[in-house]
């Protein structure tokens, strides 16, 4: 079974931070930095080529809400959006990385240094702050 469909289906926990009817936005558990999100299509395609062209309109509107989202209230300078396809997929669904950046932050080309939530309760906090700061732009922008 795909991890990331038991996600979607709800029968996996995840920290959600964002949820369309198309797509799921979590928090990564071995984010490159706190906010780092996994972006995935709630129907299974296991890379960018699989996904219907009727899906990569919203797929990525969701990435560029969660980018703007980690601007606002993480403090993000900017971010860092990517897909691996095939080559270094750990789970073959389709995600999109989306990962708040700083300046001189150490992330440097593809040598990425894994760091780990305190704990449940920093990665829960990370989650709603940015469930939020999601929902409030969303309503802002209807």
């Amino acid at each position: 079974m795909c991890v990331f469909c038991g996600i979607a289906r709800g029968e996996k926990p995840a920290h959600v931070v964002l949820e369309r009817d198309c797509c799921l936005a979590f928090l990564d558990v071995r984010p490159l930095f706190e906010g780092h999100c996994l972006l995935i299509p709630k129907d299974h395609y296991e890379t960018l080529a699989d996904v219907p062209d009727s899906l990569v309109t919203p797929l990525f509107s969701a990435a560029r809400l969660l980018a703007t989202a980690m601007e606002r209230v993480l403090g993000a300078e900017g971010s860092f959006v990517a897909i691996n396809n095939k080559v270094s997929q750990s789970v073959p669904h389709l995600h999109v990385h989306v990962v708040p950046r700083r300046r001189k932050d150490g992330l440097r080309g593809f040598f990425w240094p894994r760091t780990k939530y305190e704990d449940e309760h920093a990665m829960a906090e990370v989650a709603a702050r940015l469930r939020d700061g999601v929902a409030g732009l969303a309503a802002a922008d209807s």
